[in-house]
């Protein structure tokens, strides 16, 4: 039987919904990643920054841009050491700057993903994945991109259907 881990990075406080930029207790990516494990048995992982990213939306895109454009690697509250019990990897983060957020490049980088499945899923406000895809494989040597899941931030709310259908399709 196929071991998997829910790996993926979350931001609560102000960001897109349904009705426009609002304050949230629990982040886009995370709602989705607490529907991918009702569907599955896997093991969930948050990577999360020592420093605690601005509540404030528009202060929080100018130090994400920044660590961007600094190719800044922020360091974690704890990091998953080993994932050699894990065939499928279900990868999530919100699209900041066409790409994955800083801290997920951070702890990527540590990891062992050769052999491995990534399943990757991204909210984002009509940028998809941009270019994240392309990067999870320069970060992963030897991984398996599998089709990934797209999600409007302002939609997650609505999207539990969306992600069954993703998960069940393998």
């Amino acid at each position: 039987m196929t071991k998997s881990l829910i790996l993926y990075f979350s931001r609560a406080g102000e960001n897109y919904t349904s009705q426009g930029i609002k304050n949230i207790e629990i982040g886009n990516t995370e709602v989705i990643a607490n529907y991918i494990k009702e569907f599955t048995e896997a093991d969930m992982f948050k990577m999360e920054p020592l420093n605690d990213y601005p509540e404030d939306y528009m202060q929080c895109t100018e130090v994400a841009q920044k660590e961007l454009n600094d190719d800044a690697r922020p360091e974690l509250k704890e990091y998953i050491e080993d994932i050699s019990e894990y065939d499928m990897i279900y990868l999530g983060f919100p699209n900041w700057w066409n790409t994955m957020p800083m801290p997920v490049w951070t702890q990527l980088e540590k990891l062992d993903f050769d052999g491995k499945t990534i399943k990757p899923f991204v909210t984002h406000e009509g940028s998809g994945f941009g270019k994240s895809e392309k990067d999870i494989k320069n970060l992963c040597p030897g991984v398996k991109l599998a089709k990934g899941l797209s999600i409007r931030g302002s939609s997650v709310e609505d999207s539990k259907k969306k992600v069954k259908h993703w998960v069940k399709k393998g």
